[in-house]
């Protein structure tokens, strides 16, 4: 399931290529992708058509497109394989595409694009380009959909009011996240995967920081001092901007970016993927070991096991 750094980049992409313009229609081609939207497809193709997009948002893993005037939100789930896609009108259906949504590319989007290029999410070019193309949400293995949902007074969808701020957000509580941590009476990398205290990080990211902190995975968070939560959300943040310069991680052809690009940081990674390759700190083969229905990769040397009391 992508993380933050790879919803991120298709976050951008879209803010480039979809915000600002005007749904023109919707076409549902698989019912299973809005089945998180009970009304069905007829009633979200027409809550959707002749509304203009906003400027698209994140939270952690999770990504919507506001919808103008109307208090909803189109919330994402990318799932194991889901892909949003912005593809010319002509280019042929891809084999797995679920929903089609068609723009009328109105005047509005020239000035939703410059706005973003002046915010850091575009060039403040690119309304021209984006003429003549539609977005496309492509899923293999159907786990995934879009939905509409009421938005709450902080703008989230109400579906995801519970979910915390991620480390990239300027508003993210450091102090707050370490009292949390102490009072969760649970592991390091369990706490680090539950959204409702730190979100947008995976198993990829967990593993990655971990490594970086020379943190064994079950090491209880109990006995987290300050100094030692600030130095990992240090190295969480400098994973995942590490990925994000490169366009995120991609193990195979199902996470793409919103051009259908691929991120290179796999070429990067120093624990997660790598059992029996030598620890790039010390040497030592990396260990793989069974976890959650997962996998926990880490380095048996740097990685130590807390003592058993």
């Amino acid at each position: 399931m992508p993380e933050l750094p790879e919803v991120e980049v298709v976050r951008r992409g879209l803010a480039r290529w979809v915000g600002g313009r005007t749904v023109a229609d919707v076409e549902v081609l698989h019912p299973r992708a809005i089945r998180r939207h009970l009304a069905g497809a007829d009633d979200f193709a027409h809550r959707l058509k002749g509304h203009r997009m906003g400027a698209p948002m994140r939270r952690g893993k999770y990504l919507w497109l506001p919808v103008a005037d109307s208090g909803m939100s189109v919330l994402a789930h990318l799932g194991m394989s889901g892909q949003l896609l912005v593809k010319s009108e002509q280019a042929p259906d891809e084999k797995h595409l679920r929903i089609r949504v068609r723009f009328t590319d109105h005047e509005d989007h020239e000035d939703h694009v410059a706005q973003a290029g002046h915010l850091g999410d575009g060039d403040g070019e690119g309304a021209d380009e984006a003429r003549g193309t539609e977005l496309r949400f492509v899923d293999q293995r159907t786990f995934g959909g879009l939905s509409l949902h009421e938005n709450t007074p902080d703008g989230l969808p109400d579906v995801i009011a519970h979910i915390a701020r991620d480390p990239l957000d300027p508003l993210f509580d450091d102090e707050a996240f370490h009292q949390a941590l102490r009072r969760s009476r649970s592991t390091i990398k369990r706490a680090l995967l539950n959204q409702s205290l730190i979100s947008g990080v995976g198993n990829i990211y967990a593993d990655e920081a971990l490594w970086r902190a020379r943190l064994h995975y079950e090491r209880p968070t109990a006995t987290f001092t300050r100094p030692r939560t600030a130095q990992l959300l240090g190295h969480v943040r400098d994973v995942m901007n590490a990925a994000l310069a490169v366009g995120g991680t991609s193990f195979d052809s199902l996470y793409v970016n919103v051009n259908g690009e691929s991120g290179y940081f796999e070429r990067s990674l120093d624990a997660y993927g790598r059992e029996d390759e030598p620890c790039r700190r010390c040497g030592t083969p990396m260990r793989r070991r069974p976890w959650m229905n997962r996998s926990s990769y880490f380095c048996p040397r740097c990685q130590r096991p807390p003592r058993l009391s």
